[in-house]
């Protein structure tokens, strides 16, 4: 294990990436728990008001990236300045996406169906950021044998053609998958091949004369929906909390 540890994280000077993952996911946890509570009536936290202001853990969270995110540039990989300067800017984002829907809607969605927005942005940010820390690199480059590297053509065409399909992945109403295959090298490829979703800009240009592919659309998404949505949003709820049936404020 610790060969691994040396070898993988602090060689490759992933350590600070593991610091602001850590911070991340810690940061969201606490954060949720709090606002859980506050929901409830229940422990001594309340919201944080000034002048009659309700002001939102995002602010402080901005702040945080803000510095951290600079005092890493500043400090470069290693050190305890880019230590200390990547827990920061953990903290920060952890802080920013627990209010992604927030800033999305430009309204206090946190505990509406709209708020589910800001868990799901949490869980795909850790699983990517994760994903990096155990070695992968956007596009596949980090598949790229030492000749492939050397020829630039070779390298150009294996950017380029995860890019592509993770493009055409993206159009064809599958983010998540494209969001993955851009890290993880032929995910990106199952969505590209595959039926569009029926409301995505792809089905809405090539399936308009097309009614066979627009109902077997229909029907497939119909049954990924019926399938995963459940389990997708008990996930959520625990994560998050369950959201209330009318628009509320934490």
């Amino acid at each position: 294990m610790g060969d691994w540890w040396h070898r993988n994280i602090v060689e490759p000077g992933k350590m600070p990436l593991l610091l602001a993952l850590a911070s991340f996911v810690l940061t969201f946890v606490i954060t949720r728990t709090v606002t859980r509570l506050i929901r409830a009536g229940k422990g001594p936290f309340g919201n944080v008001r000034a002048g009659g202001v309700h002001i939102h853990h995002v602010v402080p969270g901005v702040l945080l990236t803000v510095v951290g995110g600079f005092g890493s540039i500043a400090g470069g990989l290693q050190g305890a300045g880019a230590a200390f300067s990547a827990v920061v800017f953990g903290i920060g984002i952890g802080l920013v996406l627990d209010e992604f829907a927030l800033i999305l809607y430009l309204a206090d969605v946190y505990w509406t169906e709209a708020g589910r927005k800001s868990v799901e942005v949490v869980v795909m940010t850790a699983a990517l950021v994760g994903l990096l820390l155990l070695g992968f690199s956007p596009f596949g480059v980090n598949d790229l044998s030492q000749g492939e590297v050397r020829d630039r053509a070779s390298a150009i065409a294996t950017v380029a053609g995860n890019f592509l399909f993770s493009l055409l992945a993206l159009g064809k109403g599958k983010a998540r998958i494209a969001l993955f295959g851009v890290v993880v090298p032929l995910v990106a490829l199952v969505g590209a091949v595959r039926l569009a979703r029926p409301d995505s800009p792809w089905a809405r240009r090539f399936y308009v004369r097309r009614p066979r592919a627009r109902a077997r659309a229909r029907l497939r998404a119909y049954h990924h929906d019926r399938r995963w949505s459940g389990p997708r949003r008990a996930f959520q709820n625990w994560i998050g909390g369950r959201p209330d049936p009318t628009q509320g404020r934490h």
